[in-house]
């Protein structure tokens, strides 16, 4: 019975594909909540509106962050999904993995913003993209494994993913090491690699070093 099961259990790709849409969608708005607006009542003139949106700069800028984080993975899940023929058990749970992952990116957001100039809020952080990472890569790796890909999906395409997941991580490393010199100089390497992920822009050099 219980084999029977496991075989019957998370075949659906529409479901994981539908439960990781809703996941990031409630990531990426709560990461916005704590961009709040400032308080009335210790603003009493336009110059102290001005500063009060200036000390929101810390938490605008770990938004930007997080948010060009997440929308890079969902990219990339999305990318995978569509290219799975069918599912198991395993790979279901493996996505799973992947959603917790997410799920705690807004404390990890929360948690920088707060404490920005601290190097263990900046090494939490990249923790979190590190799981992101090996999470993605262990289920791309079982469907491989598993034989769950499309059967026209061509095999540079399996290793080019792994060749891009594997890069991103060292640069997100090498921006975590960063913090040695403060962790400004972290984050502004790491939101400019995300930005060339994101935006993928038709620079040679750098289409290598992220591809």
């Amino acid at each position: 019975m219980t084999a029977d099961y496991n075989r019957l259990a998370g075949r659906q790709v529409e479901r994981i594909a539908a439960l990781t849409d809703g996941l990031f969608a409630i990531a990426m708005t709560l990461i916005v909540l704590e961009v709040k607006v400032p308080e009335h009542a210790v603003v009493h003139d336009e110059a102290g509106l001005v500063s009060a949106l200036g000390a929101l700069a810390p938490r605008l800028v770990t938004y930007l962050m997080s948010f060009l984080t997440l929308g890079i993975f969902w990219v990339g899940m999305g990318a995978q999904l569509s290219q799975i023929d069918h599912t198991d058990r395993h790979y279901t749970w493996l996505q799973l993995a992947v959603l917790a992952v997410v799920a705690v990116l807004p404390f990890s957001t929360e948690l920088l913003a707060e404490f920005i100039t601290f190097r263990v809020a900046l090494l939490v952080y990249w923790i979190n993209i590190l799981l992101f990472g090996v999470a993605v890569y262990a289920s791309w790796s079982y469907a491989r494994r598993a034989g769950l890909f499309r059967s026209t999906l061509a095999p540079e395409m399996i290793r080019a993913f792994r060749t891009r997941v594997l890069r991103a991580q060292m640069l997100y490393a090498i921006g975590a090491a960063l913090c040695l010199i403060n962790t400004y100089s972290s984050i502004a390497f790491i939101v400019l690699v995300q930005l060339v992920y994101a935006v993928a822009p038709p620079i040679r050099w750098l289409q290598r070093l992220t591809a």
